[in-house]
């Protein structure tokens, strides 16, 4: 039976969706993984784990990629053998679907490729779960036509649509909270991005910079929208050291309290609206 996220997070406060933005090593994404499903079990928030076998959207030619999908490949299924995680990944060809899909539940449609009709179908024939990133340049309503695209492909699964910020200007995104709402009318379950959402695309010259400062406050306000259903997350346990996204990734020694704030939120909005029928 293919993996159902709805199954998976039932009666959660909210699943998580966590990991580093690249593969780097075997060892460094297990130990990553190790810990990030020691902290889910203990505060009962079911888990995913993500990483990239590939980072085909670099500011320059020269940053680092991730180690390919066969060799990447290979390490999540290692990671999935070892921690029974599901897993998500990206991928960027249709030609990846099929391939991808062998390893991993949930299929990631990266935000500036989430336009592409023959990715987006290649990844939904999978039956897989597809996750699609809305694209900075993207309104919330605008994203009804991304999930079509999966449910209209014979044998398709589940789809989640994620919110990432919008481009704001030059080198900035905003989150606009009543995104939540719209989007999760066209889909499965709606997915907020803390830390891609702070980005500062471009803006260190030679590579994305970004405010990790403020995943936490944006993440307390996505939850208290109670239309957020799960969580998107990147950890690393020296993220000064990430050859990815290092200025926007969450310390993992941080994750525990943010996700302590983050279920507190949802059980008090649960309450306030139990206290009200």
């Amino acid at each position: 039976m293919s993996f159902s996220v709805r199954k998976f997070a039932a009666d959660a406060p909210f699943f998580l969706i966590a990991g580093p933005c690249v593969i780097e090593s075997e060892d460094i994404c297990l130990y990553i993984a190790q810990n990030v499903k020691a902290i889910a079990e203990e505060l009962n928030i079911p888990v995913i784990f993500k990483a990239s076998f590939d980072k085909a959207n670099r500011t320059a030619g020269s940053s680092y990629r991730g180690p390919g999908m066969q060799r990447g490949l290979e390490i999540l299924d290692s990671i999935k053998a070892k921690t029974g995680l599901p897993l998500l990944t990206d991928v960027h060809e249709p030609q990846q679907c099929a391939e991808v899909a062998k390893v991993c539940d949930i299929l990631q449609i990266p935000a500036f490729l989430c336009r592409q009709t023959d990715l987006t179908e290649a990844a939904a024939m999978t039956g897989r779960v597809v996750n699609i990133k809305k694209g900075q340049f993207l309104s919330p309503w605008a994203t009804r036509h991304l999930a079509e695209k999966v449910r209209k492909t014979e044998g398709a699964g589940e789809v989640l649509l994620t919110e990432r910020g919008t481009s704001f200007g030059y080198g900035n995104l905003v989150v606009d909270m009543r995104a939540f709402p719209i989007m999760r009318e066209y889909c499965d379950a709606v997915v907020y991005d803390a830390t891609h959402s702070l980005q500062l695309p471009s803006s260190g010259g030679s590579k994305t910079g970004g405010q990790r400062e403020f995943i936490a406050t944006l993440a307390r306000a996505a939850i208290a929208t109670g239309n957020v259903d799960g969580l998107f997350v990147e950890v690393h346990p020296e993220p000064e050291k990430s050859p990815s996204d290092a200025d926007n990734i969450l310390p993992l020694d941080d994750l525990k309290g943010l996700l302590c704030e983050l279920a507190a939120i949802k059980e008090a909005l649960t309450a306030a609206q139990k206290s009200n029928l």
